[in-house]
């Protein structure tokens, strides 16, 4: 296990936090969200690097290196990075990385170069042909150790949402976003009984039927099938998920918040089963996949509208019930 890199200098981040790679406002706590490259911000890209590795490092997973930089965050096309950054303490709170299908590229086999494909999933061809250009792919998603406890306040409070906000922005911005493609973490130390319980769970009420996304190597549960189903005895999302809670809270444990949140944004998101990622401490991934216009309604008000509406140069709204927005900004200049 390495040791960790020294903190990069606020002066250097806030260098390279300049306005033009400002995204927005954060809806609460005053905060500030950026979009940024390690080509463009290689200060800021140490630094998320430095934060995500001890933050994945404390919840039991990491790469085990000084630093959590990988291929895809420098390659030719690489992934870019959101960052929510606290202007009052001048550090960065969070954030999570994300590439557009339009800028995903193939390798020599025909296979999509991202961090969802290597080593952990295999997309099929309909998800190549039909869905991958209208999707954002997330991933390395992390709230700094300092914002995880609650003596930051109302910045630790709504850490988590202000990541919200920053994906709610890209969907606004980034031309023709349909879908989100993301990842749910869970790491080793968490009771595999429970994990057990939990992605059951998931594979009753939001299996994929298409088989859009595959794990190479699926993840063997330790429970058997047959059991669990006597468990969830619910017809109904809401009876099961508070079946859910008691069986977690038994064994002294709760929901992972991320899974929390993907749950609370769709009833109708996907999931694409679980891989394990040996190149990340042996952390057990599981894909998620959601359609952006079936987002519940009061999420979508939050996240989406409201940048919508505080950035009217940004956006043209089409009529009807599909909710895409798509960027017009160069437009209204040549006009």
């Amino acid at each position: 296990m390495e040791e960790i890199i020294a903190p990069v200098s606020k002066e250097l981040l806030k260098a390279e936090l300049t306005e033009e790679r400002r995204l927005r406002f954060t809806n609460r706590s005053n905060n500030e969200i950026y979009v940024v490259t390690a080509a463009d911000s290689p200060n800021v890209m140490r630094e998320i690097g430095r934060l995500r590795e001890i933050a994945f490092r404390a919840a039991g997973g990491g790469t085990g290196k000084s630093i959590d930089i990988d291929e895809f965050d420098t390659m030719e096309n690489p992934y870019r990075q959101i960052v929510v950054w606290n202007p009052d303490a001048e550090d960065i709170i969070g954030g999570y990385r994300f590439i557009h299908g339009n800028d995903v590229r193939f390798d020599d086999e025909g296979n999509p170069i991202l961090a969802t494909a290597h080593n952990m999933f295999r997309f099929s061809e309909r998800f190549i042909k039909e869905y991958l250009k209208e999707t954002v792919e997330l991933g390395r998603a992390f709230v700094s150790l300092e914002y995880q406890s609650t003596r930051m306040g109302s910045k630790s409070l709504y850490a988590l949402d202000n990541l919200w906000d920053g994906l709610g922005a890209l969907t606004v911005i980034l031309p023709n976003v349909k879908y989100l493609l993301g990842k749910v973490t869970m790491y080793p130390s968490y009771n595999q009984h429970a994990r057990d319980r939990i992605l059951f769970f998931l594979k009753k009420y939001f299996a994929d039927p298409d088989n859009l996304i595959e794990p190479i190597t699926p993840l063997q549960l330790v429970d058997d099938e047959a059991d669990l189903e006597k468990i969830f005895t619910e017809d109904n999302f809401k009876g099961d998920y508070r079946i859910l809670k008691t069986e977690a809270r038994k064994l002294g444990l709760g929901i992972p918040p991320m899974l929390n949140a993907y749950m609370g944004l769709s009833p109708t998101m996907r999931i694409f089963g679980t891989a394990v990622n040996e190149e990340f401490g042996n952390v057990e991934e599981t894909g998620i996949f959601i359609a952006v216009n079936e987002i519940i309604e009061d999420k979508y008000v939050r996240y989406i509208e409201s940048f919508a509406r505080e950035n009217p140069w940004a956006i043209k709204l089409t009529s009807g019930a599909n909710k895409v927005f798509y960027p017009c900004k160069q437009e209204e200049e040549q006009e």
